[in-house]
């Protein structure tokens, strides 16, 4: 009887459960959704994150940029220390945080109505995909691409490495695509991400400039492989009717008040200087953007009357009658046998008495960190692509012979868009200044310095030290420069590279993606002559990426 019972109430409970698990089927993902949840995400929403995550982090201007770029562009010189795995963050930040917004993007606008009106939007979507896609193969070579994100799509989670020259046919077809969809005239249905455009809220004109701005760094890049293909890019942007970015109005730049991408990490291992070669060359064309990247040093005020009541006499390699005496450079590799050396970090001349004077000027650090040392004023500039940029690129293809027109009058276009956009992020940072006012005179004496202009002795060379000084404020693009030409070159007259005897990489690294996409992963590595699942700087310097191939040694441009 107990049994029987037992068994009737486990029945009785079994069917009891079985009747509310029914009960609840009725409208269950209505009733256990989150009504806090976003299901449909709005395009404009994702669009303004997707903007935000393409400014470049804290850690790719700490351990990267500050760190290894711009000590190998020898813009900027500091103790060396090795390349860790925190270098690369940007293939991830193009994996995880841009292109699935982008593709969602995408996603929502097919899925609507009116899609048609949407249009222009998916259309910049590809422009974004497309500059962070550039700057994840120039280190990085072959990359998924064509089958990037389909995991989320279609279930394809071994997605292809696109070759890099699959990849620039790739990225300039989709440029060209929303170059034509940008240029259609709009409608009163025609919708615009607004002021959800971060960079250029809906402005399609400045993105198609934009667009065409790439095209000139697909063309730099395919120069060393195929200069036919350099000069057919270059044409076809300087034949569009609105062209690439040519004022400083319409560079792309990215400005968040609660943002300071380095802050006081600028500082991290090391202090940054001035090298010796930027500092001189900067001082000897009196160049206005000196004061903007480097800070002055000891030498300011009555520092002679200090000199000669104790009679002290300054290091040989200072000109006490230099009028930019406050400016010094130090030496980019810190084991060459130079005085500069000596006076790095807390190592002070004595002035006598209880003075002592710091040589070797630091970078502005609040010009590329405007809150590091705790300031709550200033803010922070990232520039993403500039006039000066493509004008100088279009002076460079024009003396080159890849395209036609005046070299000059592109060059000094650049010059003055450079000093220009240098000015206005110092402004906006509350650092110093190359200028007041208008900055005509300023820029007009840079211009027509015979240091400057050019003369038909050595203009291309002339050409590419501006490219090599406006690229200041961005690594990438300076470090692809400098490897693609190989200027500054070593032992010029004009502007020489600095001995160096550290091995430079031409490469980065692409970790081990596991068993779901290993073979592809090997399989891209073997076909580009890479030794997988290495970081060390000797292996990265023997082995370069597809475009980068052909190109000269650093310091052993033609």
């Amino acid at each position: 009887m107990k049994n029987y019972k037992l068994r009737f109430n486990l029945l009785a409970a079994t069917v009891g459960v079985l009747l509310l698990c029914a009960g609840c089927t009725k409208d269950f993902g209505t009733i256990n959704t989150n009504p806090s949840n976003v299901t449909t995400p709005d395009p404009k929403f994702l669009f303004t994150y997707a903007e935000d995550q393409l400014a470049v982090n804290g850690t790719e201007w700490v351990w990267e940029s500050f760190e290894q770029l711009f000590r190998f562009t020898q813009h900027f010189t500091s103790s060396p220390y090795e390349i860790t795995s925190n270098a690369n963050s940007r293939y991830n930040v193009f994996y995880s945080q841009v292109l699935p917004n982008l593709f969602e993007i995408r996603r929502q606008i097919s899925l609507k109505a009116d899609s048609a009106d949407y249009a222009k939007m998916g259309a910049t979507t590809y422009i974004l995909q497309v500059m962070q896609g550039i700057k994840v193969t120039d280190l990085n070579g072959s990359i998924p691409y064509s089958e990037a994100i389909k995991g989320r799509y279609e279930g394809v989670f071994n997605p292809v490495f696109d070759t890099q020259e699959t990849l620039f046919a790739t990225f300039l077809s989709q440029l060209n695509t929303a170059i034509t969809t940008l240029s259609e005239p709009s409608t009163a249905t025609t919708k615009t991400f607004g002021t959800s455009d971060v960079y250029y809220k809906g402005d399609w004109n400045k993105w198609i400039k934009l667009a065409n701005t790439l095209k000139l760094r697909i063309a730099a890049r395919y120069e060393n492989q195929d200069k036919t293909k350099t000069a057919a890019i270059a044409a076809e942007v300087m034949a569009n009717a609105i062209g690439p970015i040519q004022s400083v109005e319409d560079n792309l730049t990215y400005v968040n008040v609660n943002y300071d991408a380095a802050g006081g990490a600028i500082n991290y291992r090391d202090i940054k200087y001035g090298g010796i070669a930027i500092v001189d060359f900067m001082k000897k064309v009196n160049d206005p953007r000196i004061g903007v990247y480097f800070n002055p040093n000891s030498l300011v005020g009555s520092f002679k009357d200090t000199l000669t009541k104790y009679g002290k006499t300054l290091p040989s390699f200072i000109n006490i009658n230099d009028p930019l005496i406050q400016f010094q450079g130090g030496p980019i590799d810190w084991t060459t046998n130079t005085p500069q050396k000596a006076y790095f970090g807390s190592n002070g001349f004595d002035a006598g008495g209880l003075n002592k004077y710091f040589l070797i000027s630091t970078i502005n650090r609040r010009f590329y960190a405007p809150r590091w040392d705790g300031s709550t004023s200033g803010t922070f500039t990232e520039l993403l692509a500039s006039a000066g940029e493509s004008c100088l690129m279009i002076a460079e293809f024009i003396k080159k012979g890849y395209i036609s027109g005046d070299a000059a009058a592109w060059y000094n276009k650049g010059i003055e868009a450079s000093i220009k956009t240098m000015n206005a992020i110092a402004i906006t940072a509350g650092s110093t200044t190359a200028y007041s006012g208008s900055g005509a005179t300023e820029i007009a004496a840079y211009q027509n310095n015979p240091n400057i202009v050019l003369n038909g002795t050595n203009d291309l060379e002339r050409i590419y030290i501006q490219q090599h000084l406006n690229l200041i404020r961005q690594p990438n693009e300076a470090y692809v420069f400098d490897r693609r030409t190989g200027y500054p070159k070593t032992g010029s007259a004009y502007y020489p590279r600095e001995p160096f005897g550290e091995k430079i990489p031409r490469r980065f690294w692409i970790n081990d993606p596991g068993e779901v996409n290993r073979v592809n992963w090997s399989a891209a590595y073997t076909a580009q002559g890479f030794t997988p699942n290495v970081i060390d700087v000797l292996t990265l310097s023997n082995e370069r990426v597809w475009y980068d191939k052909p190109a000269p040694e650093f310091g052993q441009g033609q």
